[in-house]
């Protein structure tokens, strides 16, 4: 079936992505959105686009409806939200809308875990030893994996050590899969310590034919969430390659798989077994790197067989060249267990000189709340050889201008510079065991030479904005008076920075170093500080200043003149570590806890995190109740020594 008009019914970097590709194809797209997204980017890189009540991207008659009122022939749900979901597919394709994606059917039996293992095992492709009864767990051995049945992403997934956390996991991964997936089963399964994820890409047409498109390897994670992809994989034989593609397509033609897809397994690090995990019946976040290693469009690939094409080539036909690496970055805290921020992106501009491909949703001035997930893009570089890839990619993220909420940017740069990332160490243990660091740290000297910038760059923009004094050299003065000041907050450290101009149009700053301003920009300056020269871009948000240095983006706090004294945190005063919903409140005014005790569990962006007692004591002070909604730092509860 011809169509010439798409709906694409997702958002963000995934919804550009795919009306990218169908805008090549010459098919009309629409988009839909919620209030949320009402000035999102790909609002407008859509021709049209239909508003939708809040919490409508989970809706799915609203979103049939969208498709019948701009005479939408065809839905791709891109992924996430009811990519998939079998009863949404049924209902599209009752209503004589192309559906682009693989059959309800499929959906419905690889999108139940339990399902798919069963079919994996007639198959004959290994699977791990599982249960989903909790009395048949010390049967597999600990450690555990706890996992949702019908979804995947991370959610509804823990890691349990010993038989004391069993029943407390099942309950926090049964809570957390009936959020993301309207859907608690979970299942237990062993868990591989020292393993990696690989997956096999799949394409499927209507006529039978299967191909694989290589694998990619996600075992660098957080939260049980990807955030390195690349592909090949670094570790994977040739012989184990082979291996496991030819499990992929056997599955896949069992099950008659049309469409992209994606087959999940776990690598054994230590004896290079692998075990069949899931089917992702949809398009995968990391999809780009098998397109920069295979030179193939999988959005154009799906398109093509949901009209009825046949792929037109057989497996011999696709050659793989170079490596390719993907970073996703998010708006989280990594020093605070990578949890989501939230805040307005100040500043969000690639460095088109970098050479890496850009898959982002956001620009500057976005506003990052707690309705969705926190990725802010994916970065994906190519290079010839898995060493350029990965320079290739740190050179991107560096010289990207990002800011105004804290991001895993440094940590992801910090983590591709790593040796046992270069060597190909990336086990799914990687973070935990070699420890990249979280944030960039700056030495006393960087500090000083990015709040030097940052004041003379203040200190230029105002003169030339002056339109009486402006003429006149900086700090001039027909008398003696203090050096020019202004303070900064740096970590919340603040830092008094202290300046004069010389006769020779130099200045000294806090007496002891020299700079020199080659020229002021409205968004940057070109400087030379203590011999050493550089441009830096910079952008100024009400009191903060992100200032863009040679080795990544530095965010300070103008401290204003005159300060309002603000409220002290209580003494003993447990507060959010983000915003989010009290899902589980386990104490009440007075309750006698001890060290590790969990107090109360917070939900946004549909992950939990437990606030644990920090040591023996009585809950003295309660300011919160179930289902309240706080925000990042609010005082939840004040908890008494004992």
């Amino acid at each position: 079936m011809i169509f010439n008009s798409l709906l694409v019914a997702n958002r963000g970097e995934i919804a550009i992505r795919i009306i990218e590709t169908a805008h090549e194809m010459g098919i009309r797209c629409i988009a839909v959105y919620v209030d949320a997204d009402a000035n999102a980017p790909f609002v407008r890189a859509a021709d049209e686009a239909v508003h939708l009540p809040d919490g409508g991207y989970l809706n799915s008659d609203l979103i049939i409806d969208a498709a019948k009122k701009t005479g939408a022939q065809a839905i791709h749900p891109g992924y996430g939200f009811l990519s998939e979901n079998a009863a949404f597919a049924r209902k599209v394709k009752k209503e004589n809308i192309l559906w682009v994606g693989p059959s309800p059917h499929v959906i419905s039996v690889m999108g139940d875990k339990l399902k798919a293992k069963e079919l994996a095992v007639k198959a004959d492709v290994p699977t791990l030893p599982m249960t989903s009864k909790t009395s048949e767990a010390n049967n597999i051995g600990y450690p555990l994996l706890i996992k949702a049945a019908a979804g995947g992403g991370g959610k509804g997934m823990r890691i349990v050590k010993s038989k004391k956390d069993l029943k407390e996991a099942i309950k926090g991964a049964q809570r957390e899969a009936k959020s993301s997936f309207g859907d608690d089963r979970v299942f237990i399964e062993r868990y591989v310590e020292k393993s990696r994820h690989i997956e096999i890409q799949i394409l499927g047409d209507s006529y039978g034919n299967i191909v694989h498109l290589g694998e990619r390897e996600c075992s660098i994670q957080r939260r049980h969430q990807k955030i390195i992809e690349e592909s090949p994989s670094p570790r994977v034989s040739p012989e184990v390659r082979e291996a496991m593609s030819k499990a992929a397509v056997k599955l896949a033609k069992k099950i008659k798989y049309q469409s992209a897809g994606t087959v999940e397994f776990l690598f054994d690090d230590k004896t290079d077994e692998f075990w069949f995990l899931e089917v992702n019946t949809r398009l995968q976040v990391e999809h780009p790197v098998t397109e920069e290693v295979t030179g193939m469009d999988l959005v154009y690939e799906q398109l093509r067989i949901a009209r009825g094409e046949e792929l037109g080539y057989l497996q011999e036909d696709i050659t793989f060249e170079g490596h390719s690496i993907e970073a996703r970055l998010y708006a989280e805290d990594p020093n605070n267990d990578f949890l989501p921020e939230t805040g307005t992106l100040i500043a969000f501009e690639e460095d088109y000189e970098a050479e890496a491909r850009w898959d982002s949703g956001v620009e500057s001035g976005s506003i990052i709340g707690t309705s969705f997930d926190p990725m802010l893009a994916k970065v994906i570089a190519y290079g010839a050889s898995r060493s350029d890839a990965a320079a290739k990619l740190a050179r991107a993220l560096e010289s990207a201008h990002i800011g105004g909420l804290k991001t895993n940017r440094d940590f992801l740069i910090a983590t591709l510079k790593t040796k046992e990332f270069l060597e190909g160490d990336t086990t799914t243990d990687f973070i935990e065991r070699v420890k990249p660091p979280r944030v960039l740290e700056l030495n006393e000297d960087e500090i000083n030479h990015v709040t030097a910038i940052a004041a003379l760059w203040i200190q230029g923009i105002n003169r030339v904005n002056d339109g009486v004094l402006g003429h006149l050299p900086s700090g001039w003065t027909n008398g003696r008076i203090p050096k020019q000041n202004i303070k900064f907050n740096y970590k919340e450290e603040e830092i008094n920075v202290t300046y004069k101009a010389n006769k020779d149009g130099s200045f000294n700053i806090h007496n002891s170093s020299n700079a020199v301003v080659y020229e002021y920009f409205e968004d940057g300056i070109d400087i030379e500080f203590n011999g050493r020269r550089n441009f830096s871009k910079i952008t100024i948000s009400n009191n903060k200043i992100l200032v863009h240095m040679p080795y990544g983006d530095i965010l300070l706090d103008i401290v204003p003149r005159f300060v309002v004294p603000g409220m002290e945190v209580q003494a003993g005063g447990l507060v959010a570590p983000m915003p989010g919903r009290v899902i589980d409140l386990k104490v009440k005014k007075g309750s006698k806890v001890k060290a590790g005790d969990t107090l109360v569990i917070l939900e946004a962006m549909k992950m939990e995190h437990s606030i644990k007692a920090t040591e023996n004591g009585v809950i003295s002070d309660l300011f919160i109740s179930s289902n309240d909604q706080v925000e990042n730092g609010a005082l939840l509860m004040v908890l008494k020594s004992d």
